[in-house]
């Protein structure tokens, strides 16, 4: 329970921050990123169910920093990466993660794709082990030390 209860309130600590800094978070390489680190965290479990699909579109559309972009916009993005991840999961993975490599050289960036991986990761009240294993994987294609976000 004690580790559940830091996540969370390290997922909180991380919205927030993605708050403060909403207005520079407004490029097309951060949205796109951001949707593929949803699309990755999604299927971490090597599946996606349609109510979990419900669950992350809906968590995109209301996270104040995603706001910056029109909603349906993103879940367009998210439900497209889905999609190819689960028609061939190695190429949508690989695809994911060069769509979020654009976003290595952009510091804040970078970490913002992290977090927002992060926060969607705990929307559910459980970050389990294949979603903390992406996130991870994802800080590695950012040259973002895991640690840096409690992994």
């Amino acid at each position: 329970m004690a580790l559940w209860n830091r996540l969370k309130e390290s997922a909180q600590t991380m919205q927030a921050q993605l708050e403060e800094r909403r207005n520079e978070l407004r490029g097309g390489a951060f949205r796109d990123a951001s949707m593929a680190v949803c699309a990755l965290v999604a299927a971490a479990d090597g599946t996606v169910d349609p109510a979990e699909r419900r669950r992350v579109a809906y968590l995109i559309a209301n996270n104040e920093v995603l706001r910056n972009f029109p909603a349906d916009e993103l879940r367009s993005l998210f439900e497209d990466r889905l999609d190819a991840i689960a028609a061939d999961r190695e190429r949508g993975r690989a695809d994911a993660f060069q769509e979020i490599a654009k976003v290595r050289r952009k510091p804040m960036e970078a970490r913002a794709v992290v977090q927002i991986g992060i926060v969607i990761a705990g929307a559910d009240g459980r970050f389990d082990l294949s979603e903390r294993a992406v996130v991870r994987e994802v800080c590695q294609a950012l040259d973002l030390p895991p640690h840096e976000f409690d992994l």
